[in-house]
């Protein structure tokens, strides 16, 4: 018998996959004009916008709904 999937759009996605996709779909540009965040503004990559993420709930929560409003664009 299958197990059901979770309705959760972040299921099975880690923190990492999620924000390469962002980038790769909206740049680090775009995604410093959508979210407000020094990690995406000032000298950006995806190694120090992980440690910052990890370590600030606030900032997580807003990419992934931003992940999650922009996913069925994937």
């Amino acid at each position: 018998m299958e197990k059901p999937k979770s309705k959760d759009p972040l299921y099975g996605k880690t923190l990492q996959i999620i924000l390469e996709q962002l980038v790769d779909y909206y740049g680090f540009d775009t995604l410093g004009e959508l979210i407000k965040i020094k990690c995406f503004t000032d000298n950006p990559s995806i190694k120090s916008s992980l440690t910052f993420l990890r370590k600030t709930d606030w900032a997580r929560k807003k990419v992934e709904e931003l992940y999650i409003n922009t996913s069925t664009k994937f």
